[in-house]
């Protein structure tokens, strides 16, 4: 094969002598093409000696973590002001920084991660809650990178073997100039070709007339010459190159978001031609289309839940990770793309693998090795410390959505301490903001949708109130809606003793509280005695039960040895019961049961259970306290250690009372009715328990177990 450049301008041996040259000739010859048609220079503006293309200087030492609100401050009171002491009457005065990788808020140590990837070219895995900001970190990284080294890759027909297309790379911007050039070249020989086939036909036709005046033989010959013209030009259209992955107009690092793509789409793919022969079939290296990984070349691959891409899939995906280039074959084995394989195709790519918890399980390990062993693992917070500086930049949020949705009007000042408030209640930690902050952009497009819809001018507090209101999540409603029901069939029970039955709390979802009551019944056993405990328990939940037994033996005088104790979570849906906050309800209520001593029914409660008695701390207090008010309940009982995480809304407060509590003795000495049997069972508990419960008074201060 030829390397040498054909500079001949004759219209019928332009551009390459023909298709048995080599592109890369052909592309030597398009370079004068910039000086001729006056096409600008593949690389726009001048590089400084960094490296990095003007207008992105220092893009990668300069992180934006700490970017100032540009709004006045009152420093002397920022500590004790909702809005860390921002002088603002709307967001319309806090100016949205331009970079995205300014806006992002929280995720310290994830910025500092995604920094040093970035300059380092390493690959990261984020693991965390939905909505923490992956992928806007994701997105925050394909611009801190260098733009100077981006390509556009071609793919050629292979004269040699049809099935094997042949790739270029050329800079970026070039790989339309080439096209152009072959798609003119291959006009001038068309032109060339259409005027010499008219010109015989012209002949054949002249001759059959006049000379042996048989038109129809002349009619058919003309034909035949068009046809054979015409099936012959395809061999000129088919030289034309497929521009497979072009950067042209791309003005930072690709960013290619594969979540949930399909082995095409993420691996490339051939198309299936049905007419694979007679001169109608498409050349293979026009049917060959990219994937995400080649368009993410000298860029970012971000996958969201990695673990659900399929196991052959993620195979792949590590080959090309560690080649740094990957051929491109039809993925279906029935298709006539699956003929067609490529030369390797470039894709260097940062990859930025995304998921919750469970994407470690079923992610395939090799994978996890090639990131782990390249690059990073972070694991994105939930809440962060509810501070002045973090509350400024909370404000800062409510701005950067108003701005990027458009149409919203700005929030004023008591709109934008209430959106900060729901962030410190969707926390659920005394002293800490919520990170899930897709969510709160979702109350907050809620709440300018409802003022606009007003025509108001700003976003008023009454907004984002009922904004809260309307944008519940589905648990929430559905918890609503169970309560409501049971209130039309009288089967909340919030007032009077009843032996064996306590109202429990749990939640539905993240953000949802329900009343499941817990029924207790001793019986005498037909053999050894047992447990028996239904309501769709899961694994968590069962050994939960089984804790409380031990409690149970300990702290009764029957001999439950030759008992049965059954426990019934009264309707507890078909999502059954997961986590042990409700081991405090089954105690109490098979404690009742066993002892003959009876349970206010206007008392709701919630905590976990350890084996020697101790109340310990769990999640959900809020919205569980919330759903205790909603039934009509008086006093519910929560762990001493969630007392701070309390944050109800302020129209439940004078509707509930809250009772703290540490051990199960005096969980039962508020829970338990009729005094002379209680008083005498809780200081027999007492007795039983009291040195146990002087030692963690002694050693209180090594703090609270984190909630269960």
């Amino acid at each position: 094969m030829s390397n040498d450049t054909d500079t001949d301008d004759d219209p019928e041996d332009g551009g390459p002598d023909s298709a048995e040259e080599s592109p890369a000739a052909f592309e030597d010859a398009v370079d004068d093409i910039d000086d001729v048609d006056g096409i600008e220079s593949v690389r726009d503006g001048d590089d400084d000696e960094s490296g990095v293309p003007d207008g992105n200087e220092g893009t990668i030492d300069d992180l934006g973590s700490e970017v100032e609100i540009d709004a006045p401050v009152d420093e002397e009171n920022a500590e004790d002001d909702i809005l860390g002491g921002l002088e603002i009457d709307s967001t319309h005065d806090i100016e949205v920084p331009d970079r995205l990788v300014d806006q992002v808020i929280g995720q310290d140590h994830a910025r500092d991660v995604v920094k040093k990837a970035a300059k380092q070219r390493r690959h990261v895995m984020m693991i965390g809650s939905p909505g923490t900001g992956k992928s806007m970190l994701a997105k925050a990284m394909s611009q801190l990178l260098p733009k100077e080294e981006l390509q556009d890759v071609l793919v050629y027909h292979n004269p040699d073997d049809g099935n094997e297309p042949k790739v270029r790379t050329v800079p970026a911007g070039k790989g339309d100039q080439i096209v152009d050039a072959h798609k003119e070249e291959a006009r001038k020989r068309n032109q060339m070709r259409s005027f010499l086939m008219w010109i015989i036909i012209a002949i054949v036709i002249g001759y059959s007339l006049l000379i042996v005046q048989q038109p129809l033989l002349g009619i058919l010959a003309a034909g035949v010459i068009y046809l054979a013209f015409r099936y012959g030009s395809r061999g000129n259209d088919a030289m034309i190159p497929n521009l497979l992955v072009n950067n042209a107009e791309q003005n930072t690092a690709p960013f290619e978001d594969a979540t949930g793509a399909h082995a095409g789409a993420l691996l490339g793919d051939v198309r299936h031609d049905p007419f694979q022969s007679g001169g109608m079939e498409t050349p293979s290296h026009d049917r060959v289309e990219p994937g995400a990984i080649h368009k993410a070349n000298k860029g970012v691959l971000f996958v969201d839940e990695i673990n659900t891409l399929d196991i052959r899939s993620q195979q792949k995906l590590m080959t090309a990770i560690q080649e740094g280039k990957f051929s491109i074959t039809g993925q279906s084995e029935r298709s006539s793309g699956a003929m067609v394989q490529t030369e390797p195709v470039p894709c260097d790519f940062i990859m930025i693998a995304a998921g919750n918890l469970d994407a470690m399980e079923n992610m395939h390990p090799a994978l996890r090795s090639r990131i782990k062993g390249y690059g990073y693992e972070v694991y994105m917070d939930d809440t962060i410390e509810d501070d002045a500086e973090m509350r400024r930049k909370y404000a800062r949020f409510i701005a950067q959505e108003v701005e990027k949705d458009g149409r919203l009007p700005h929030f004023d000042e008591e709109a934008v301490e209430e959106v900060i408030l729901e962030a410190r209640r969707r926390a659920g930690r005394k002293g800490h903001l919520t990170l899930k902050l897709r969510d709160l952009g979702g109350l907050v497009r809620v709440a300018g949708d409802i003022a606009r819809a007003e025509d108001k001018e700003y976003t008023e507090r009454e907004d984002v109130l009922q904004a809260k209101r309307r944008s519940r999540s589905i648990e929430q409603q559905l918890a609503d809606n169970y309560i409501e029901r049971r209130k039309d069939y009288e089967l909340t029970v919030n007032q009077g003793d009843v032996v064996g039955r306590v109202n429990g709390l749990a939640v539905m979802g993240e953000d949802s509280g329900i009343v499941l009551p817990v029924m207790a019944e001793v019986t005498p056993s037909q053999g050894p005695g047992e447990v028996i405990a239904t309501g769709q328990l899961k694994e968590m939940a069962q050994e939960a039960v089984q804790n409380v037994s031990a409690i149970i033996k300990k702290f009764s005088d029957e001999d439950i040895t030759e008992k049965d104790v059954h426990i019934q979570f009264v309707q507890a849906g078909e999502g059954g019961v997961d986590g042990d906050s409700a081991s405090i309800t089954v105690a109490t209520a098979v404690i009742s049961a066993l002892e003959d001593v009876p349970v206010e029914q206007n008392i709701a409660m919630t905590g976990s259970l350890s084996v020697r008695g101790d109340v310990l701390p769990v999640g959900g207090v809020t919205h569980k306290i919330e759903a205790a008010a909603k039934s009509g309940l008086d006093k519910v009982i929560i762990p001493k250690a969630n007392e701070q995480d309390v944050m109800i809304e302020e129209e439940y407060e004078e509707m509930i009372e809250i009772i703290p509590v540490s051990h199960i003795s005096e969980v039962l000495e508020v829970a338990l009715a009729g005094e002379p049997e209680k008083d005498g069972l809780v200081d027999r508990l007492k007795n039983i328990t009291g040195k146990a419960l002087e030692q963690r008074e002694v050693g209180r201060g090594s703090g609270s177990p984190s909630p269960q």
